[in-house]
């Protein structure tokens, strides 16, 4: 049996214990069971997928910005 895992919050259908439910991996196949009862079963937990791509997790887009300078004229030096 490989390491437990703890699921937090889970209830184990068959005695109703909160927290008692964990998993473990047992010829490659994910297992779950109960610490209270001798409830036990394949679980089929789908693998996690790539994440989804945001503008957040992408790498900065390497644009070249053109930079103009602007001159501030001031209403005093226009008059003269």
């Amino acid at each position: 049996m490989s390491r437990r895992r703890f699921i937090a919050g889970a209830v184990c259908p068959r005695c109703a214990q909160l927290d008692s439910i964990y998993i473990y991996q047992q010829d490659s196949v994910d297992v779950r069971a109960c610490i209270n009862c001798d409830f036990e079963e394949q679980a089929n937990f789908d693998r996690p997928v790539k994440e989804l791509a945001t503008r957040v997790n992408q790498p900065n887009d390497k644009t070249v910005v053109e930079i103009q300078t602007i001159k501030i004229i001031n209403n005093n030096e226009r008059e003269s």
